[in-house]
């Protein structure tokens, strides 16, 4: 049978669905179904001609993001954090492996600003060394469990039947789970619990909440016009499932995925200071919270500086992800 007869070529199908579906449904947001504000083109007239400005979701969310200034401080905070973790040299010359007991819990001071430890360790160099651990792991553990998540969401959500009740199963089994709790017995039961160690077992317990994020927009956005047409015009699943709904259903996961970085390094902190998260050489600002518990009235410094960086560095991403789902949400602008 001719290409003519199945309905044209691929490039007249190609064509044609981007005719049928609706501009302003291509931008719809996932997670109601509501179509975005101020998505519509503008046609300015400009010296006698016409010129015209296509706006997209994510173009609309960037410029009403760079006029908030909660948006620009959190982000500002989080590239110091990133080059503190990538460069700390730039911050400062001190080896945070280097003790000399007899400066045993000193105080900060104009030449330490943050003092010393037990072990008579550059307390400033230590924490500013932290910063790259808990990035590690934030970054590394939402970005595995996103791929898992719109992995397994696009797959229960379009194709639904058997494959959505195992996967959902699946996630209710997880959910069922006390995230702390089976994260304490897990690591408990390791031998060695270095870096990759604590990051494989969080990832194993996170990734039920984006799967399930994911497997609702897709939900509802497999049942929007424009992807029937798609349908219709005879464009194969990967194809819809890429062009079409993906864009449009990603936007909740981002968000979310935003404000779990902060809630994975949150929950290393809480690990490490209870004895079954990172080991000794590690440097961690839950280590280092560890450490200090028994001299917080002797030695406060010890508490407040790891608790300081690591409080910055949680609601820095926090308040980037509610900025996001505020600029990503047409229901909130």
């Amino acid at each position: 049978m001719s290409d003519q007869k199945r309905g044209g070529t691929t490039e007249d199908v190609d064509l044609l669905e981007e005719e049928a579906r609706p501009e302003d449904a291509m931008l719809q947001a996932s997670g109601g179904g509501v179509q975005a504000q101020g998505s519509i083109a503008a046609a300015a007239a400009v010296e006698g001609g016409a010129s015209e400005y296509q706006a997209s979701l994510w173009g609309d969310a960037w410029r009403q993001l760079r006029r908030k200034p909660l948006f620009l401080i959190a982000a500002a905070l989080l590239v110091v954090f990133t080059v503190m973790a990538i460069a700390p040299s730039l911050f400062t010359n001190a080896d945070p492996e280097f003790a000399d007991l007899s400066n045993s819990v000193d105080t900060p001071s104009a030449a330490h600003w943050f003092g010393f430890d037990i072990q008579g360790r550059d307390y400033f160099a230590r924490v500013i060394y932290g910063t790259r651990v808990s990035l590690i792991i934030g970054l590394l553990v939402v970005g595995i469990d996103v791929v898992i998540g719109i992995l397994l969401g696009s797959i229960a959500g379009y194709y639904g039947g058997k494959l959505d009740t195992l996967i959902g199963r699946a996630a209710d089994i997880w959910f069922a789970l006390p995230t702390t709790l089976a994260a304490i017995v897990f690591l408990s039961v390791l031998g060695q619990r270095g870096l990759f160690q604590v990051s494989f077992v969080l990832i194993f317990l996170a990734w039920p909440t984006l799967m399930r994020l994911m497997r609702s927009s897709v939900l509802a956005g497999k049942e929007a016009d424009y992807v029937q047409a798609a349908k219709a015009l005879g464009a194969g699943d990967w194809r819809i499932l890429r062009v079409h709904i993906l864009p449009n259903g990603i936007a909740p996961v981002i968000v979310y995925a935003t404000i779990s970085v902060g809630i994975i390094v949150s929950a290393e902190a809480a690990l490490s200071f209870l004895g079954v998260g990172l080991q000794l050489p590690a440097i961690s600002w839950g280590l280092m919270i560890a450490d200090s518990q028994g001299r917080l009235l002797t030695s406060p410094h010890l508490l407040l500086f790891p608790g300081a960086f690591l409080s910055v560095f949680v609601l820095s991403f926090i308040i980037l992800g509610d900025q996001l789902r505020d600029a990503l949400d047409p229901r909130l602008r």
